[in-house]
């Protein structure tokens, strides 16, 4: 089975292919997150993938053998967050958007979010 035809989101397989590297404990090959993500992709398909990551500064890549292996330059919090970061700076009402981010969130995360800016004042 290979990847043509199949019709992605935008950023549908970075996403996966980093949510592969993220759950990993070890660097991954392109032949490892290939058979992660699966889905049918072809290597090549995969390979680029990591390439284009490793080009944003998401990924680090090494030589091992003939190969070569990636791990992600930051954490998936950390990531998201700046991911997050850079959204809120493109935007022109910041105040709406983070109020509108916030509206949205459950009981429990309004709590956690409460308690870190609690927690945040409290240094100053």
């Amino acid at each position: 089975m290979s990847d043509k035809g199949v019709r992605r989101g935008a950023g549908e397989l970075e996403a996966q292919v980093m949510a592969a590297l993220w759950a990993s404990r070890t660097p991954l090959t392109t032949s490892q997150v290939q058979a992660q993500v699966g889905a049918g992709l072809a290597y090549n398909t995969v390979q680029t993938i990591l390439t284009r990551l490793a080009a944003k500064g998401l990924l680090e890549r090494a030589e091992r053998g003939r190969a070569h292996v990636y791990w992600p330059t930051k954490d998936e919090a950390s990531s998201a967050a700046a991911q997050l970061r850079t959204t809120l700076r493109a935007v022109g009402d910041r105040g709406k958007v983070l109020r509108e981010f916030a509206a949205g969130l459950d009981d429990d995360e309004a709590e956690i979010l409460r308690q870190w800016l609690s927690e945040r004042s409290g240094e100053s």
